[in-house]
């Protein structure tokens, strides 16, 4: 979770939404990323997305079987949907989006029968200082 933080604390320095998200397989790390939404010009760019692609092409499948997902701030709906998609095995999240979240907040993608795959979920890991980052980023914005 700390180079989570670490890439967060880079899309902050950027101006980009404090978010950053690794992938890991069998202990090694595939991929780590950060939110590129404004740097990118696109509004798929999220922390999430952007590690599960860069992961998928380092292993060559869109299947992420056996890879865990560690995100500092819970995933949106779209975020969820791709990490089912990509049947990532186990979801750590450090802070809770009351707003945005779509797993243990709003639509609670993975409890939902139409759900193909939910991944193991580990909520709360590094809550405090992933919570704090967002903070302080937004209270610099207004």
């Amino acid at each position: 979770m700390e180079r989570a933080l670490e890439a967060a604390r880079a899309a902050a320095a950027l101006g980009e939404v404090p978010v950053g998200a690794v992938v890991v397989r069998g202990g090694q790390v595939l991929a780590t990323a950060a939110n590129r939404t404004l740097t990118d010009r696109d509004p798929t760019a999220h922390a999430e997305i952007l590690a599960l692609r860069a992961a998928a092409r380092r292993i060559g499948s869109e299947r992420l079987t056996g890879c865990d997902l560690y995100v500092t701030l819970e995933p949106c709906p779209m975020c969820a949907a791709a990490i089912s998609f990509a049947r990532i095995r186990r979801l750590y999240y450090g802070a809770g989006d009351e707003k945005g979240g779509a797993v243990e907040h709003g639509v609670r993608l993975y409890a939902s029968p139409t759900c193909h795959h939910a991944p193991e979920v580990v909520a709360g890991l590094a809550e405090r200082d992933s919570a704090a980052l967002l903070r302080t980023f937004f209270r610099s914005r207004r």
